[in-house]
């Protein structure tokens, strides 16, 4: 059972308590979570407690919340997955358990993941195209990007 900071699970086969993102209620969430597939990989989209969020698997393997606060300059890993910028760590103390955060897009999504039962490829290529809604203000840069910019300074 995916279990990290913000969030509480229940039991199988109820719906799955998530607390919510603290910019949920930005209209653009409710575009986000429309979009959302209904399934990732072999796990069934499941019904949460809060708006701005879904869950997948049973018990969950995948959370995804609408709404949290949109990571700012930063020097850690980010990787562009089909034409949406993701800032990945693995989640303290959790065996497996892995934060993609979107980059360059407020509201920002994030998805937690159990990486032992859904690839991370899998997690981001399903839940991109519905983080695509909203639009892309900013975008990860290369270090090769980043030195082309201070030397044009």
């Amino acid at each position: 059972m995916l279990v990290a900071g913000t969030l509480a699970l229940t039991g199988c086969g109820s719906s799955v308590t998530v607390e919510s993102a603290p910019h949920a209620t930005d209209p653009q969430c409710a575009s986000v979570m429309l979009a959302m597939p209904d399934a990732v990989s072999d796990l069934d989209r499941r019904e949460t407690s809060s708006q701005g969020t879904t869950a997948y698997g049973d018990p969950s393997a995948m959370i995804v919340r609408c709404g949290v606060d949109e990571p700012g300059p930063t020097t850690d890993p980010c990787t562009n997955v089909n034409g949406v910028d993701w800032l990945i760590s693995e989640v303290k103390d959790q065996e497996n358990q892995w934060r993609a955060v979107t980059y360059g897009r407020s509201p920002a999504t994030e998805v937690l993941f159990d990486g032992s039962r859904v690839p991370s490829s899998t997690a981001l290529v399903d839940t991109g195209s519905a983080a695509q809604s909203v639009p892309q203000t900013r975008q990860c840069l290369s270090v090769k990007d980043t030195l082309e910019q201070q030397g044009q300074s």
